[in-house]
């Protein structure tokens, strides 16, 4: 009867699915006695004319606590809902929120501000832009509150808010941040389907985009480890890069932007101020350099991996050459603020990598 079993339904382990049904059986009969716990409870309440508000206080708080666990259960039990024959995972279709053209534009603009979203394609981004919903708060509302359950991801589109968080029960909360336009919170829960890690206050009168769960879930997450999987290949094929550590690495791929360039096409102008770190992605490019008597010549040649730019950042000097594409190329790209805080400077890193560091200065 098994052998058939696993061969009709391909099965690997016909105990996983009695496992399954034995804890849906466990679910069921906890939220059995707890309905009849919470009606008994209620009716004592309800009964009890002599209970003071003390008392009631504390009747108040139990229901409290035993509503939150019983979110947190079923939570747990979606979360680690198995499909298979007969659970089968429905297809996402993403909802669409009516917006006006200048809606839609303000949302990209903030789109390519949050680190989180600038991973996204542009048939990914639209989704998520039509997914959006419009929230506005008012001065010293709050937005989220730590330790509730969280289910939208927050983008501020105008107004400040406050973040702070109470790291031990009793102590006053702790101040972290504040939130500006572009900035985006709350995505934590819906990464780890974890309760609210910290408070989020509007600070002035804001309005904020929320983004669904499915959404992110579906769209943004994924993108975002396609993202970092691609870029963590490209990075590896970086002479200075290769020998920083896997944390580094992942803190480096998250700040990451990507630009096209059309062959032919200045990715640098030599004289140009120097605030971009480039490592070509895709693509061929060269670097010429025009010296004081007008004439101008061919310096060095760049394949997928190849990294310029960095010189001048280091040195607050303007471009020494220009980088001409030779191809259509894609560049990944770090701005002066990101390259100096995740490279710690470069200098930190290029010192394990003495070695080639002089051989491409030598060049």
């Amino acid at each position: 009867m098994i052998h058939w079993l696993e061969k009709k339904y391909n099965l690997k382990s016909p105990t996983q699915n009695l496992e399954l049904e034995k804890l849906r059986h466990q679910l069921e009969e906890y939220q059995k006695n707890s309905i009849k716990e919470d009606k008994e409870m209620e009716v004592s309440s309800e009964n009890d004319s002599e209970v003071d508000s003390e008392e009631q206080k504390k009747i108040d708080e139990e229901m409290r606590k035993r509503q939150q666990q019983k979110k947190r259960i079923m939570r747990a039990s979606v979360s680690a809902e198995v499909y298979g024959i007969h659970n089968k995972k429905k297809p996402y279709v993403p909802r669409v929120i009516p917006k006006t053209e200048e809606q839609k534009a303000r949302i990209k603009d903030r789109c390519m501000l949050s680190f989180i979203f600038n991973s996204l394609e542009d048939k990914e981004l639209k989704t998520v832009i039509d997914s959006f919903e419009e929230k506005r708060y008012k001065a010293g509302q709050n937005v989220i509150t730590q330790g509730e359950e969280g289910d939208v991801l927050y983008l501020v589109d105008s107004g400040e808010l406050d973040c702070e968080k109470v790291f031990k029960a009793g102590d006053p909360p702790t101040y972290l941040k504040t939130y500006k336009p572009g900035e985006s919170f709350g995505e934590l829960a819906l990464l780890y389907n974890a309760p609210r890690a910290a408070t989020i206050r509007a600070k002035t009168d804001c309005i904020c985009w929320a983004l669904d769960r499915e959404c992110f879930n579906n769209i943004v997450k994924d993108a975002a480890i396609k993202k970092r999987e691609k870029y963590e290949n490209t990075l590896k094929k970086v002479e200075i890069l290769k020998s920083i550590d896997p944390y580094e690495l992942g803190q480096i791929c998250d700040a990451l932007k990507s630009k096209n360039f059309k062959k032919g096409e200045y990715i640098i102008r030599q004289g140009d101020p120097g605030d971009v770190f480039y490592i070509l992605d895709e693509g061929k490019a060269h670097a010429e350099k025009t010296f004081e008597d007008g004439k101008t010549a061919n310096v060095k040649d760049y394949e997928s991996g190849g990294f310029f730019g960095e010189l001048a950042l280091l040195k607050n000097e303007p471009r020494a050459a220009s980088i001409v594409a030779d191809t259509n190329c894609r560049c990944l790209s770090l701005d002066r603020m990101a390259f100096k805080r995740l490279l710690g400077p470069l200098e930190n890193i290029l010192q394990r990598n003495s070695e080639n560091y002089i051989k491409y200065m030598k060049k």
